[in-house]
C-alpha cells in the first residue's frame, strides 16, 4: 500500500469515527444539546481534528444525511441499468427503500430524525445541499414514470407530482412498522405496505 492511499484510509476512518460519535450523541441528546467538544471526546479525538474535516456541528449531521442518501440513490440508480418494465423499477424501488431503513437503520434514522423535525436545523446552504441528494432520488422515480408513459405503459399523469406522492407515501408507510402493536394490529406490516405500492401502480397503469 503506498503512502497516499494508506492517508486516504486514516482520512476516512477519522471521518468515520466523528460520524459514529455524532450519530450517537444525536439519539442520546438530540442536535441543540450536542456540541462539537462532546463529539471530539465521544470520538476520542482533538477538537482540532474535528474542525479540519467538518467546519460545524451541522456539516456533520449534514454529511451523515448525505451519506445515507447516497446510499439509497445507488440502490435505486442501478434499476435505470436493468430490462425491467417501470412498473417493476417502481416496485423495486419501494423496495429498495424498505431494505435500506432495515438493513441502514442508523442511516435511515438519521434521516428521519431531521424529516421529523417541526424545525428548520440547517442553514439555506447546508439545507440545499442536503435536499439535492434527496431529490436525485426523487429525480430517478420521475424518469421510471416518464419512462413508462413513453412506452404506453402508464397513462398520463404529471410525473413530478405522482413522483413525490409515491416517495412521500412510502416514507410514511415505513414509519408504519412503529405500529404493528397498535394501529396494524393484526396486519402485517409488509404486506400493507406492498398493497399501497400495488395501488399507486395500478393507478399509472393504462388500459390495454
Amino acid at each position: 500500500m503506498g503512502l497516499k492511499e494508506r492517508r486516504e484510509r486514516e482520512k476516512e476512518a477519522r471521518k468515520k469515527q466523528i460520524l459514529d460519535a455524532a450519530r450517537k450523541l444525536l439519539f442520546k441528546k438530540g442536535l441543540q444539546a450536542t456540541s462539537i467538544n462532546q463529539i471530539a471526546r465521544t470520538a476520542e479525538l482533538g477538537i482540532g481534528t474535528i474542525y479540519f474535516y467538518y467546519q460545524s456541528k451541522e456539516d456533520i449531521f449534514a454529511s451523515l444525511q448525505e451519506e445515507g442518501l447516497e446510499i439509497l440513490f445507488r440502490n435505486i440508480e442501478a434499476l435505470t441499468k436493468t430490462e425491467l418494465y417501470p412498473e417493476d423499477q417502481l416496485r423495486q424501488t419501494a423496495a429498495a427503500y424498505l431494505t435500506f431503513s432495515i438493513e441502514q437503520k442508523d442511516y435511515f434514522d438519521i434521516i428521519n430524525y431531521f424529516l421529523s423535525s417541526p424545525q428548520v436545523m440547517f442553514e439555506p446552504d447546508l439545507k440545499s445541499q442536503v435536499d439535492l441528494k434527496g431529490g436525485r432520488i426523487v429525480s430517478l422515480i420521475i424518469g421510471f414514470i416518464e419512462s413508462g408513459m413513453a412506452m404506453g405503459r402508464f397513462t398520463a399523469v404529471d410525473a413530478r407530482k405522482f413522483a413525490l406522492a409515491f416517495w412521500g407515501a412510502l416514507y410514511g408507510l415505513i414509519q408504519f412498522r412503529k405500529l404493528e402493536k397498535t394501529v396494524l394490529d393484526g396486519e402485517d406490516h409488509k404486506a400493507v405496505f406492498d398493497y399501497a405500492v400495488e395501488q399507486f401502480i395500478a393507478r399509472l397503469m393504462a388500459d390495454k
